[in-house]
């Protein structure tokens, strides 16, 4: 195996002291820019790659920052991904990107590799199946920027970067209770995560504002995927409820609802309103378009990456910040009884 190149292999291929690369490396005033320019040339030609635990010894700094989502491949989260990156980079970070896959266990290993890779700080959307937050707690101790953004765990000295869901289940019902739709089932995931229970909130909230009593059973729960849409709305049309209208805490489980009310031969909406959450670019796609909740997740990964970048220039690291986004309702084919040239 090749040993790799140091400052010193550098110097000896310059004729020069290891401090004068080392500081031509890190832009000291002190070296000339002809010297820097030799030295970075020599470095790269020797393939040098700098020590960023060396560096973290230095200044206290990696200007690496860690990045954990459930899934990389949503489009959600990739653009969240993409709003971080291209707010940090120029500052110079690099962002270390990890999925959980939904997992408690690797969400953990991958935070305790973060910290032992002594990471600047730490943006995370939760695993719906995190039960137990030591692991969250570790990078606080650690006196570490712990920013959550859209899924969030209860963590004291804790940021985070969320859409206003309560709002959000507001709106869709109250667009559908404005289609003439009175009893409208609820399809939920996982009540453990904040974003589910202040959907369900916001639904709730809208029922009572309107006079419209909360019915225990017309509430479904699901996973987040087309299959699942599939199977509970078999649930839900062999059971007594009488729905004219479902609205689904997710695009995808929306998707299945909607493919299989079409199987069934149930007319959307004149039967069945169905309106979803998050906006997912199929959602304008189909046949029939899908009236959904806009989330903005490119604005949400540069809202968690400017709350990391205000805390890294704090002298308290730990200084809560909570940043609620406002959504928006894309009205679509799938919810309009009254009016179907009626866009926004």
């Amino acid at each position: 195996m090749k040993k790799k190149t140091t400052i010193y292999d550098i110097a000896t291929k310059l004729n020069i002291t290891a401090a004068t690369v080392s500081r031509a490396l890190n832009d000291s005033e002190l070296i000339s820019k002809k010297t820097k320019k030799m030295v970075l040339e020599a470095a790269d030609e020797l393939s040098y790659f700098k020590n960023r635990h060396a560096l973290a010894l230095k200044s206290g700094r990696t200007n690496q920052v860690g990045l954990v989502v459930p899934f990389i491949n949503r489009h959600f989260f990739s653009n969240i991904i993409m709003g971080v990156e291209e707010e940090l980079y120029p500052k110079g970070y690099q962002v270390m990107i990890f999925q959980s896959n939904e997992s408690e266990r690797k969400e953990k290993d991958i935070i305790e590799a973060l910290l032992q890779n002594q990471v600047d700080g730490v943006l995370i959307s939760v695993s719906k199946t995190t039960r137990i937050k030591d692991h969250f707690n570790k990078i606080i101790d650690n006196n570490l920027p712990l920013i959550f953004f859209d899924r969030k765990a209860d963590i004291e000295n804790s940021s985070c970067v969320e859409t206003d869901d309560v709002l959000g289940g507001k709106i869709a019902t109250q667009h559908l209770i404005d289609q003439g739709c009175s009893q409208i089932a609820y399809v939920t995931v996982d009540l453990n995560l904040n974003i589910y229970t202040n959907r369900f909130k916001g639904y709730k909230e809208s029922l009572k504002y309107n006079g419209i009593d909360f019915r225990k059973e017309l509430v479904f729960q699901a996973n987040s995927d087309i299959a699942s849409g599939r199977k509970v709305a078999r649930q839900i049309l062999s059971s007594d409820a009488n729905i004219d209208a479902i609205f689904c805490s997710s695009d995808y489980i929306a998707l299945g609802v909607m493919q299989e009310l079409k199987e069934q031969n149930v007319s959307i909406p004149d039967d069945v309103a169905v309106v979803g959450f998050s906006n997912e670019p199929f959602t304008e796609l189909l046949d029939l378009t899908l009236t959904s909740i806009e989330q903005s997740p490119y604005e949400m990964g540069k809202s968690a990456a400017r709350v990391f970048l205000d805390q890294m220039n704090s002298k308290n690291a730990n200084i809560e910040h909570a940043i609620k986004l406002k959504p928006k309702l894309c009205i679509r084919d799938s919810s309009l009884k009254n009016n179907r040239t009626m866009h926004k």
